[in-house]
């Protein structure tokens, strides 16, 4: 019996992983499934999210009096690219429609702007007013795949050494370290989400 649009969905929010993915904030779920949005998008969203969480966790362990706001991250890592419910050519080709449309559509269901401006920014991380929680979800959407972004990762180290008092130097050998443990793991999510099909049946 073929699995049908909803099944696969749900086997994307849901099914184990290796790596293991951490499952997406319940709302997001939700909205997903309200959605019947395309299964892969689905798993590409979990895969982000999760390193998203790992990114943050490092944060929090590196800098406990640094004050960001972890659950902003881990929820813009998590629909960063849901506009491509809209734009789902986008899930298979270039194109940068889904950005403010994702934007849009989290507006459209309720979700606060400070919440749903990571859709349409997650791509925009060297403009001048970027934060932390911009960076690290701009962060996540590389690494996940073991795509290293030497600009990105620089401003990263050098905002968070400078919130923190320490030297950019530091921060960014650290960085390094972390980004590349994470992105040993990129096979496996990208295994993952190849799984689903970016179109729905």
């Amino acid at each position: 019996m073929t699995a049908t649009s909803a099944d696969l969905l749900s086997q994307a929010l849901n099914a184990q992983a290796e790596p293991p993915l951490r499952l997406l904030p319940p709302a997001v779920a939700e909205l997903l499934c309200s959605l019947d949005a395309p299964p892969r998008l689905a798993a590409h969203l979990r895969a982000v999210h999760d390193v998203a969480v790992e990114l943050t966790n490092w944060v929090g362990e590196r800098h406990p009096g640094l004050a960001f706001d972890c659950d902003a991250v881990h929820f813009g890592a998590a629909t960063h690219d849901v506009g491509k419910i809209r734009h789902p050519g986008e899930l298979t080709g270039p194109g940068s429609a889904h950005e403010q449309a994702g934007r849009d559509l989290l507006l459209d269901y309720g979700f606060p702007p400070d919440l749903a401006r990571f859709a349409a920014t997650h791509a925009g991380w060297a403009a001048p007013a970027v934060t932390i929680e911009d960076l690290l979800v701009a962060a996540a959407d590389k690494v996940w795949k073991d795509k290293r972004v030497p600009v990105l990762e620089e401003r990263l180290a050098r905002t968070l050494a400078g919130a923190a008092g320490r030297e950019p130097w530091e921060e960014f050998l650290a960085l390094d370290d972390l980004l590349t443990r994470i992105g040993a793991a990129a096979g496996g999510r990208l295994a993952f989400q190849s799984a689903f099909p970016a179109r729905k049946h």
